[in-house]
């Protein structure tokens, strides 16, 4: 009885076997539609040819659409993609960046007075060094106008210039052009500076807003008024 049990068990399991296997092959086949030279051209099998085109992919038992393939990217659309997702994980980055800054600015200043305070000190710094430029700046014009009349004086009389002083004049009217580029630096530096202290303040107010709005929603009621007394 055991041996006879065990053969139909086995028989049994084979035969289940091959219908699942019948059944997953009847499933498994697929026709192919694709554009070719402008014309739609079906098979079950794809060409090697039209491996990287756009195809539809349909059940050959059921006739209904199983699957869309879309046409293989050409190599300037792939790179243009993957510039597209480094740009996009670049803007990730730097927003998760600031985020960061902004937290930080909220735990390293206990109020916007201390922020405006912060930005008071660099806005001072910078438009001290740029005090320190427009003297120089004044310094440099002087020393290279009294050079230039020199040399001036001396053509007028007829006398050569000496190369010292065309060397002096040479060296002067650089240092003056450095120093010009200079100042306009520190200026726009000090124009950055107030757009980002208004952004900033901006910004620490709407991350303290939460919390504000948070300690008063969790304050204890004020007790109502005790009733006069009779």
């Amino acid at each position: 009885m055991t041996t006879k049990r065990i053969i139909s068990i086995t028989i049994g399991t084979l035969a289940l076997l091959a219908a699942t296997t019948t059944v997953a092959a009847e499933k498994g086949k697929k026709l192919y539609c694709w554009n070719e030279h402008g014309r739609k051209v079906c098979g079950d099998a794809l060409p090697p040819e039209a491996a990287e085109s756009a195809r539809t992919e349909i059940s050959e038992k059921s006739g209904l659409q199983t699957g869309q393939v879309a046409r293989a990217l050409t190599v300037e659309e792939r790179a243009a993609a993957a510039t597209a997702d480094e740009q996009a994980r670049i803007a990730t980055d730097a927003q998760a960046a600031r985020l960061r800054r902004d937290m930080a600015m909220v735990e390293s200043y206990d109020s916007e007075a201390d922020l405006r305070g912060a930005y008071g000190e660099r806005i001072s710094l910078v438009e001290a060094s740029l005090k320190t430029s427009q003297l120089d700046e004044t310094n440099l014009r002087h020393s290279l106008v009294g050079m230039l009349g020199q040399a001036s004086d001396l053509e007028l009389s007829g006398k050569p210039v000496p190369p010292g002083i065309v060397a002096n004049i040479q060296n002067v009217h650089a240092q003056l052009a450095q120093l010009l580029r200079l100042a306009e630096q520190q200026r726009q530096d000090r124009r950055a500076l107030d757009v980002e202290l208004n952004d900033a303040v901006a910004r620490y107010r709407a991350l303290k807003q939460p919390a504000a709005g948070t300690a008063a929603s969790e304050a204890p009621a004020a007790s109502p008024p005790a009733p006069p007394q009779g």
